[in-house]
């Protein structure tokens, strides 16, 4: 169980670490600096009707005054049929579409951080996107 974490790089680091393990599951990172991590998908896919050859998943990368975490299957719950349901913890985190701001870092934000990318990636091979 890790303690509650408020410095920034460690809040990073732990993230970064849930998110690393998806970089062979298909998806690649285009930053991997000491401040900012993210995974895309270089798939051709058709998403609401418009052809793309990448679909961004995820990053992590510290801010001025907190973390962010973006997660762009967030996204996905916010249309009028929505497949993912994050918890309610987490989400109260979320400010603008896809973007978690987080201050401090416990083992319970982390599993539902980890829970959200385990479902984010499952409706990722759903839909076909990695």
């Amino acid at each position: 169980m890790i303690e509650t974490k408020t410095d920034f790089v460690e809040i990073f680091q732990t993230i970064r670490a849930s998110l690393q393990p998806y970089a062979v599951m298909g998806f690649d990172n285009r930053v991997n600096s000491e401040q900012e991590y993210d995974l895309w998908s270089n798939k051709n896919v058709v998403i609401e009707g418009k052809k793309r050859n990448e679909v961004f998943f995820a990053s992590v990368l510290i801010q001025k005054g907190h973390v962010g975490f973006h997660f762009m299957p967030v996204y996905e719950q916010q249309q009028p049929d929505p497949k993912l349901q994050f918890d309610p913890g987490l989400l109260k985190l979320l400010k603008g579409k896809s973007c978690f701001h987080i201050k401090k870092l416990d083992a319970e934000l982390l599993s539902k951080i980890e829970d959200a990318l385990a479902e984010g990636f499952r409706i990722y091979k759903e839909k076909s996107w990695v």
